[in-house]
């Protein structure tokens, strides 16, 4: 009888990424963004609200909150790499220049490894501005959830659905 080992990977929705893929995502910061940040986490710091301390800081400007800058890359990894069913593990960022509002960031991610016993990859990650300059950069440990069988049997059961 010969038996055979399944990947952990085929159970993901898109499987084992390959080392050195690269995915990317851009977008403008808006000033709502600060207002729904804090909203969720009540940061209010005097930073992203008071324009006139803002403008006396470092900074000069009023700048939105680190989670809005490194949360672009929470859209990538649950998005497009490695995808649907990723959650951070661990992180090591550096922030490096602050994002002001109306700024286009760009984040990337690139796989440096990926395990084959579990479905757990090493991640390089970065967010540049509009010049090319990093604002953020560091790694990430990710898990990719098997959610494959589970997004099939969700997507057959919407399919059999009878409509009146």
């Amino acid at each position: 009888m010969t038996t055979t080992i399944s990947s952990v990977w085929e159970h993901t929705i898109k499987g084992k990424p390959a080392v050195g893929a690269v995915a990317r995502r851009s977008r403008r910061t808006e000033r709502a963004d600060i207002s729904r940040f804090s909203e969720m986490t009540g940061d209010y710091n005097p930073l992203h609200y008071d324009e006139a301390a803002a403008a006396k800081s470092v900074f000069g400007k009023i700048i939105v909150q680190g989670g809005v800058t490194s949360g672009l890359l929470n859209a990538i990894v649950a998005e497009d790499l490695p995808g649907p069913g990723t959650v951070f593990l661990s992180v090591n960022w550096r922030f490096s220049r602050a994002v002001g509002v109306g700024e286009e960031i760009t984040a990337e991610v690139e796989v440096t490894a990926a395990r084959d016993d579990k479905p757990i990859c090493e991640l390089a990650t970065r967010i540049l501005d509009e010049q090319g300059n990093v604002c953020l950069s560091g790694t990430a440990t990710v898990y990719v959830a098997a959610l494959k069988d589970i997004a099939a049997a969700s997507a057959a059961d919407n399919n059999g659905a009878r409509t009146c």
